[in-house]
């Protein structure tokens, strides 16, 4: 059997270039890790709509 790991606090927000595509690890609450890989165009929808919400 495998050893239980406590999860923690998985680190910042994450955005990096692999490949062809964006690969983006956001820390989500009570642990673990979303990731999501995204094309440059998702990317840059993504990043409008984020603008829009915040102000």
């Amino acid at each position: 059997m495998a050893a239980m790991k406590p999860r923690t606090g998985d680190g910042p927000l994450e955005v990096t270039k692999e490949g062809r595509g964006i690969v983006m690890r956001v820390p989500l609450e009570g642990g673990g890790r979303l990731v999501v890989e995204l094309s440059a165009d998702e990317a840059r929808d993504l990043g409008d709509a984020l603008k829009n919400v915040v102000g």
